[in-house]
């Protein structure tokens, strides 16, 4: 199996497609779920985790919040919805959330890290699995804001 985290790109054009939705129905709503309550618990110890709410009931929220992204992207009911407020294009409206943080190569990493780590427990098909990470590499590169500055001084 094949998860790796490709090298981001300052003004790179992403191609990328929404994952398979065999990914949902591998899992499921409740698979999802684990899945993602997984991840977060995870993200709440690592290096990123001043990006989100550090009070437990706030950072529940974000958790809740975010399965439902996973759950409609990935092809199961359009849960997240509501969240858009109005918005058309489910993309498109997760990287402009992205905006208001300063996420660097390092964090992508972080969170590519850590999602990986959770993906490697999940005993579904491989092509499924890399399917799914193909997206989070890819959509991951679009959320990168902050890029390092170039040096005269550096070859």
């Amino acid at each position: 199996m094949n998860l790796e985290i490709t090298k981001a790109i300052k003004n790179e054009v992403v191609n990328f497609k929404s994952p398979n939705p065999a990914f949902y129905e591998a899992l499921g709503h409740d698979g999802m779920q684990k899945l993602m309550y997984s991840f977060y618990d995870n993200i709440y110890d690592s290096d990123i985790a001043h990006f989100f709410p550090q009070d437990p009931e706030e950072f529940e929220k974000v958790k809740i919040k975010n399965t439902k992204f996973f759950i409609q992207i990935c092809g199961g009911p359009s849960v997240y919805d509501e969240e858009m407020q109005g918005k058309k294009d489910l993309d498109q409206y997760m990287i402009d959330i992205h905006k208001d943080f300063s996420i660097y190569l390092k964090s992508r990493n972080e969170w590519l890290g850590t999602f990986r780590e959770v993906l490697e427990e999940l005993d579904i098909d491989e092509e499924i699995k890399e399917d799914f990470w193909q997206y989070l590499d890819k959509f991951s590169k679009l959320t990168v804001n902050r890029w390092p500055k170039e040096s005269a001084y550096v070859n």
